[in-house]
């Protein structure tokens, strides 16, 4: 089943994060108070609506509890960010992610029980989409509008297959580029290679074939 996720705050941040979540396939609603914003957005998301975060009764209205995941991507507005992050909170949502403006942002988050908080200027929308939809992406990194590299986990799933057996360049177009076995980085492996329960794939690919490759392991896990 799919995950749900609801962005709150539609500007390059949350915007960035809609994009590359509808782009997985993931149902996503997205709210802001801009009705512009909520336009632009509309044909892209699951849905898009008009509502103020701080606002409890338009949230519960929402179903915003519901939710697997929800974002809180407000801009510069510091008060509605802590105010909306303490409604979902009293409300029990699942899993909060919330974008801190600074340092003292930060702790008044963490106090509040955000379960993840990221800084903009650290966090990339794309590389926090990635990582909330698949438990098997441990990062990633864009290379351009359409290479990235990720870290795969290899799981219990392909221990003791060899690179030769998983064949991701001729079923995904995609290439290892190395592996990381606790301390160890083996650069370039060779194709017997085998691949042990706990080995990280670093991963490169357009981004197509990534997200092809990404859902597989998913759903093999």
């Amino acid at each position: 089943m799919k995950k749900q996720f609801a962005v709150i705050g539609l500007g390059r941040f949350g915007g960035s994060i809609c994009k590359s979540l509808a782009s997985e396939g993931m149902d996503v609603l997205a709210i802001d108070s801009d009705e512009d914003k909520v336009n632009e957005f509309a044909p892209i998301v699951t849905q898009a609506v008009i509502a103020d975060s701080t606002d409890e009764k338009a949230l519960r209205s929402l179903g915003i509890r519901n939710f697997d995941h929800v974002i809180v991507a407000i801009g510069d507005n510091i008060l509605a960010s802590i105010l909306t992050t303490l409604i979902l909170e009293e409300m029990n949502v699942k899993h909060i992610t919330v974008k801190a403006q600074n340092d003292y942002h930060e702790k008044v988050l963490a106090r509040l029980g955000a379960d993840e908080i990221v800084h903009p200027e650290r966090d990339i929308g794309v590389r926090i989409a990635h990582n909330v939809v698949s438990k098997n992406v441990l990062d990633y990194l864009e290379l351009s509008d359409e290479y990235s590299i990720v870290e795969l986990a290899a799981g219990r799933t392909i221990d003791g297959e060899t690179i030769i057996d998983l064949d991701l360049r001729s079923k995904y177009g995609c290439n290892i580029l190395a592996i990381k076995r606790n301390d160890d980085i083996r650069v370039s492996p060779r194709p017997e290679e085998v691949i042990k329960d706990g080995d990280v794939l670093i991963v490169i690919g357009a981004d197509n074939d990534i997200n092809r490759l990404e859902n597989h392991w998913i759903d093999a896990t």
